[in-house]
């Protein structure tokens, strides 16, 4: 397993916001602890991403907001701050070394953020400021030219960005497993090249995880050359966000049905707002890693 983490992205933060610092700080804390293996030496992008490649998603003018506002808010939940733009890069950049990794044969996360799967085209909204998984997953197709790249989203909130960026792509399949009725409120059917799995308050966990069993084939089916997971951990029994029932042990099947699976795979960090975070993260490494 390689993770991907700059401790820069740590170093911003909005008075009072679930999307804190805290959550990769502690994430890391613990896995270097377990894992230091896991670390490698120089821990961050060599290269800021280009424009050009942002652009495989989104808009000139999204990426001009980005970078000129500095103060207020974009939405109700996401703060313009200062050096955002640089922030968000950094988010990009790794899960594009991650895409790399796993073309390569190995395991590989981005422990970054901010999350990306909220970020349409031309919308900064959610959290999220540039769609990362969607970047890395339109690079990697063109870039390698594959023929298939599949996106696997189990974060609690509908990739309603990931899906807008996605959707009607040749060669792409985007497939998300998520609370609804929730935030952002889409998500609630398919169509496509997009699978939605949208899931009541309250499920209980063995219903939920046979869904993501069910979106998990989906992938398989599509026999895909590459698999980005858009990894997100607010589906937890207590993860303050959403009203959802996973256990920690259910992070350890995901994981376990990414170590099965003999193509490529990589995930970055999307949403997990309990205190329990890395503890979570950490048991969907373990079982990918194959200690499950």
């Amino acid at each position: 397993m390689i993770i991907r983490y700059d401790s820069t992205c740590a170093e911003y933060a909005a008075p009072g916001h679930a999307e804190a610092p805290s959550r990769v700080l502690r994430t890391a804390e613990y896995l270097q602890g377990k894992h230091p293996d896991w670390f490698p030496v120089e821990a961050r992008a060599t290269e800021p991403v280009s424009d050009k490649i942002l652009r495989l998603a989104h808009s000139a003018a999204h990426l001009a907001r980005l970078r000129n506002t500095t103060t207020g808010m974009f939405d109700a939940d996401t703060a313009a701050l200062p050096d955002m733009d640089a922030h968000a890069r950094r988010g990009v950049e790794e899960a594009l070394v991650v895409a790399e990794i796993a073309l390569e044969g190995e395991k590989a996360f981005s422990l970054m953020r901010p999350p990306g799967h909220h970020a349409t085209a031309n919308d900064i909204m959610g959290f999220c400021y540039l769609n990362s998984v969607a970047v890395a997953a339109l690079h990697a197709r063109s870039e390698h030219e594959l023929e298939r790249v599949a996106v696997w989203d189990f974060d609690a909130h509908h990739g309603n960005g990931t899906e807008a960026i996605l959707a009607r792509k040749k060669g792409i399949l985007y497939v998300s497993v998520h609370q609804f009725p929730c935030y952002p409120g889409t998500g609630e059917k398919s169509f496509g090249n997009v699978k939605n799995y949208p899931v009541a308050p309250g499920t209980p966990p063995e219903e939920h995880l046979h869904l993501l069993e069910n979106s998990w084939t989906d992938i398989l089916d599509f026999e895909p050359d590459l698999v980005l997971v858009s990894a997100g951990f607010d589906a937890y029994q207590d993860d303050p966000l959403t009203q959802m029932t996973l256990r920690t042990e259910d992070y350890a099947t995901l994981g376990q049905w990414l170590n099965d699976t003999p193509c490529p795979v990589g995930a970055i960090l999307e949403g997990g707002y309990s205190p329990e975070l890395p503890q979570l993260i950490g048991a969907f490494l373990e079982a990918w890693e194959g200690g499950v």
